[in-house]
């Protein structure tokens, strides 16, 4: 059975288009199918001042249940020089968050899906809303589109490269 599952990537360090490239790359080999990716866009800093983002969602179909999604995107992460801290937040080369798996609720000491923030960042919401504006959040029970419009992060979300909605063959 295949799974939809809705990944957002961003990355602040190197060369951040190409490192997206490459983590989508890394999606299709390893995790799934991308069904559609967003466009590409430019945002601020979230939770702690550093150098803009590129962010983009890539939709994929999976075979792998969540936790596996989690345990691979580690691994690509770590491949592409992520390295994790303890406290905060930081500058990185490239970050993959679950944003959706279906519409299922996950609630771990390891995992949360949906992702708990997604309802807070513009940034997030923004490509979502271009890829699935009708897509019901299964905790909150509200369109993305209508996240967007209640969400009260002002932060500069810029289009940097618009991306053609077609399915990806």
């Amino acid at each position: 059975m295949s799974n939809k599952v809705y990944l957002l990537l961003g990355s602040n360090m190197g060369d951040r288009r190409n490192n997206l490239a490459v983590a989508a790359k890394k999606i299709a080999e390893k995790i799934g199918t991308p069904t559609i990716c967003s466009s590409v866009y430019e945002t601020q800093s979230w939770g702690y001042e550093d150098d803009d983002y590129l962010n983009q969602v890539v939709a994929c179909d999976t075979e792998m249940p969540p936790l596996a999604v989690l345990t691979t995107i580690d691994v690509i992460e770590k491949s592409m020089g992520r390295i994790r801290y303890n406290t905060g937040y930081h500058a990185r080369t490239i970050d993959i968050d679950i944003l959706f798996y279906n519409d299922i609720i996950i609630n771990t000491p390891n995992l949360e899906i949906p992702h708990p923030k997604v309802h807070l960042r513009r940034f997030a919401l923004t490509p979502m809303c271009e890829l699935a504006p009708k897509l019901i959040h299964p905790t909150l029970h509200k369109t993305m589109y209508q996240l967007l419009e209640d969400c009260n992060d002002r932060g500069r979300v810029k289009l940097i490269e618009y991306i053609e909605k077609t399915t990806i063959q």
